[in-house]
């Protein structure tokens, strides 16, 4: 697979578990949901700087 491919499919599965997380643990928590949505796009950029950037 191309660069391409892998940066959508991650993107795609960020936006999964933000939306999963947001649904099941935070509905009605704004600052705990945004904080951890910023928690996980950070987590993200890192695997994708650590692993992705490189190819």
């Amino acid at each position: 697979m191309d660069k391409n491919t892998i940066t959508i499919i991650l993107i795609l599965g960020m936006a999964a578990i933000i939306i999963t997380v947001d649904v099941l643990f935070f509905r009605h928590q704004f600052w705990e949901r945004l904080s951890a949505n910023i928690g996980i796009v950070l987590i993200f950029i890192a695997i994708y700087f650590r692993f992705i950037a490189k190819l």
